[in-house]
């Protein structure tokens, strides 16, 4: 008991520490360069055992470090590591039957979707009242947080895939999972070690239909 106190505390001092002394906002060409080749690898090509305990808070950490306004954090994670995905699965299958959407055959496969990936992270938007922020801007914290996600795993060497799909949408998952009215499933984030396929580029939108220099006219 004591030892576990005591590594506790080690722990926090020396987060506490870190965030004293931290340098914000360097200069870090690598970064840019991990934004620019980053690569989502299908949940379905990972392999075990992927992010520890302690590498996923540093990765739902980094999530939680993103444009908020008002301070309001309108979000929650929910993690998910072995039967819990399962059970997860289980779920899903039986919403899909009971809400109508496929036959029994087709729900019985996708129990699997949640055990695609070692660790499984439920991102849900949980928007706060408390301020008077927009419901939508609150949203887009959660979309950083994601993101956020993807690119602290990439950056610790491990594989991510950022999916949402009917389950996402489903209230029969949202209530098996305790998740209120006002909530709503942001994705599902699975997390794991590279197997051997090596994700390859896909198409990226042309740049200068996006993006518009000066106001129109």
């Amino acid at each position: 008991m004591y030892s576990s106190r005591m590594s506790r505390y080690k722990h926090r001092y020396k987060e506490a520490f870190f965030l004293t002394h931290i340098k914000f906002n360097r200069k870090t060409p690598a970064a840019y360069d991990l934004l620019m080749s980053r690569r989502s690898v299908k949940a379905r090509d990972m392999i075990g055992p992927g992010p520890d305990r302690a590498m996923m808070e540093n990765i739902l950490k980094a999530g939680m470090r993103v444009p908020d306004h008002g301070k309001l954090a309108p979000w929650r994670f929910m993690v998910l590591t072995g039967d819990d995905r399962k059970r997860l699965g289980d779920l899903i299958a039986a919403g899909l039957i009971a809400e109508n959407e496929t036959s029994e055959k087709i729900a019985d496969k996708m129990k699997s979707y949640a055990s695609q990936g070692p660790v499984l992270v439920i991102a849900i938007s949980s928007p706060s009242a408390e301020r008077p922020v927009p419901v939508w801007e609150q949203e887009l914290s959660i979309g950083a947080a994601c993101q956020n996600m993807l690119v602290a795993a990439t950056a610790l060497g491990f594989a991510s895939q950022w999916l949402t799909g009917w389950a996402s949408y489903s209230k029969t998952v949202t209530k098996g999972l305790g998740i209120s009215p006002d909530e709503k499933i942001a994705g599902f984030l699975f997390f794991g070690d590279h197997g051997e396929k090596i994700p390859s580029e896909r198409p990226r939108p042309n740049f200068d239909e996006h993006v518009q220099w000066g106001l129109p006219g």
